[in-house]
């Protein structure tokens, strides 16, 4: 994520982030990189409907495409762009390794992410199969692919 965090940095570019299912973790290892106050403007960890409908994904795209979908990610991730005028914007939605009883619908061990791109109004997808018993292990797949993708975005 160094690479990243130095790139935004020298291009004075921003980030932030609106995660669920990764809970902090992809705020916290951009966070560890020295330098990242200069980038980061902003995180949420939104775990509720309820708060990722406050930060701007709104309620319809929830009910037609589940809080568990590739719509959901995206507008996490531009709502979240938008609200902090940060030229990157991520959001990560998803189960891992439990069913959510207030969530039924949307696949069991699927992991959704989004980068919005402000400056091109364009998303990259990620769709990630949760393959690890540990959610830790999965969150570490998550910001491996997030650190890939963002790399293509930016360079």
């Amino acid at each position: 994520m160094k690479e990243v965090i130095d790139y935004l940095r020298e291009n004075n570019l921003s980030i932030s982030t609106m995660e669920s299912a990764t809970g902090g973790y992809i705020a916290s290892e951009i966070t560890n990189i020295a330098g990242a106050s200069e980038v980061m403007k902003f995180s949420a960890v939104t775990y509720s409907n309820e708060y990722k409908i406050k930060f701007g994904v709104p309620k319809e795209i929830i009910d037609k495409y589940t809080v568990y979908s590739k719509e959901t990610a995206r507008l996490m991730a531009k709502a979240i762009s938008d609200y902090t005028k940060s030229t990157i914007g991520i959001g990560t939605t998803g189960k891992m390794n439990r069913e959510d009883k207030m969530n039924p619908y949307g696949e069991n061990d699927v992991l959704y992410a989004a980068i919005y791109d402000s400056r091109t109004d364009k998303y990259i997808d990620i769709k990630l199969k949760m393959t690890e018993t540990e959610r830790i292990e999965n969150k570490k797949l998550v910001a491996k692919a997030l650190e890939q993708n963002l790399k293509s975005v930016l360079y």
